[in-house]
């Protein structure tokens, strides 16, 4: 396997190294938990390319469009699937969806199901925003200002193809401003992969109140930015909630609200 290959998987998103390869590796490097994941997640993700199971079927269709690894996205299919059985009340929220490979899945999920539930996609549509000295690895985060790029059109368009495209909200800005004001009442899953301490922070606070008991609440880049695991760590903390995160795979965690 060709080292370009390797760093590609390594990284939580192929474009992430191959813009930044030499100190992005450097600084992961260090860690021999993000090598072993590493390592683990070319493996799985091979056993997907050709497995005949229905999660990885799709799998192989969203694929191209995502940066999330098998395991995290096997995390939002099983979240779907399982809100869907209990019959937890709620939309269907995603805050990042770069390209909309991740919210894609949530929707073709709900397809496979013969369900519909609102879902919601809420992107800058511009690719990440500046971090802030808020995050404690800023000097590595400031390099990927811009990255994950997907534009609305993209993604819309992504949607249409797929045939999943009704019921479905796309609404650009920063969290920031968005969340605030959208009219969301009731959320089942909620997916936060916004990279970034105040990106993270702001889904927490205007979104998690919004999760009904039972909802699953997955993080995308708790264990990759260091920013992002402060936010969801201070979050907890100043509620006095000590909530347990299951751990997906070196990035991905998730949590199922109480009642």
């Amino acid at each position: 396997m060709r080292l370009t290959h390797i760093k590609s998987e390594m990284s939580q998103s192929g474009w992430r190294l191959a813009q930044h390869p030499l100190r992005e590796l450097l600084y992961r490097a260090g860690d021999p938990r993000f090598l072993g994941d590493a390592a683990l997640r070319v493996l799985v993700d091979a056993w997907h390319s050709v497995s005949p199971h229905e999660f990885s079927l799709m799998f192989r269709r969203v694929r191209p469009y995502t940066m999330c690894s098998s395991a995290r996205l096997r995390g939002l299919h099983t979240a779907v699937c399982r809100i869907i059985e209990t019959g937890v009340a709620g939309d269907l929220v995603e805050c990042g969806c770069a390209r909309g490979g991740s919210a894609a899945l949530l929707g073709l999920t709900l397809k496979g199901l013969g369900v519909r539930r609102p879902l919601w996609l809420f992107d800058t549509f511009e690719g990440l925003p500046a971090p802030s000295t808020k995050d404690p690895d800023f000097e590595i985060a400031k390099l990927f200002t811009g990255d994950c790029a997907g534009s609305l059109a993209e993604v819309q368009q992504l949607f249409q193809r797929f045939e999943i495209a009704d019921d479905v909200h796309f609404v650009k800005g920063l969290f920031q401003e968005t969340l605030p004001v959208a009219n969301i009442r009731e959320i089942a899953v909620l997916h936060i992969d916004g990279d970034w301490y105040y990106s993270v922070k702001s889904c927490l606070e205007n979104l998690y109140d919004k999760v009904s008991p039972g909802g699953v609440i997955q993080f995308d880049d708790y264990g990759y930015w260091k920013g992002a695991r402060k936010a969801v760590d201070e979050f907890f903390r100043n509620r006095g909630v000590d909530l347990p995160l299951e751990r997906l795979d070196y990035s991905g965690r998730l949590l199922i609200k109480p009642a």
